[in-house]
């Protein structure tokens, strides 16, 4: 059941980081017209994304081995993500432009990057006491 658990674990989040891949560098490098669609984003924020997006599909190598660094990789990628999205946070509160559906994508992004690492922790990590 384990095995079963971190292979489709590594292969959703696989897709997670394609996708994020893909939406965010098609907007850092304004590729197929996504820039314009995605109205008024935080560059910063995409950035952190994308970067995110890398360590990913390390992550899903790492679930997909049952390697314990995953866990520790999955905590540093959300800990980006918070401080991305505190950023952003200032970034609203000081009258700097963004749109509501960025502030709802990253509570989303960070939820889900916490429950794969959750997921790495309580199937790789944990050490069980018999």
């Amino acid at each position: 059941m384990k095995t079963i658990i971190l292979k489709s674990a590594a292969v959703i989040i696989t897709l997670f980081a394609l996708i994020t891949l893909f939406m965010s560098s098609s907007v850092i490098f304004d590729l197929f017209g996504i820039r314009e669609k995605e109205g008024n984003y935080v560059l910063f924020v995409v950035v952190s994304n994308f970067i995110a997006g890398f360590m990913y599909l390390f992550s899903a190598f790492g679930l997909f081995t049952e390697k314990k660094w995953a866990t520790k990789l999955l905590l540093i990628t959300t800990i980006i993500l918070i401080v991305s999205f505190v950023g952003l946070l200032i970034h609203a509160n000081t009258g700097g432009i963004y749109e509501q559906k960025t502030i709802k994508a990253m509570l989303s992004r960070i939820a889900i990057t916490s429950a794969f690492a959750g997921i790495s922790w309580f199937y790789i990590t944990k050490k069980r006491v018999a």
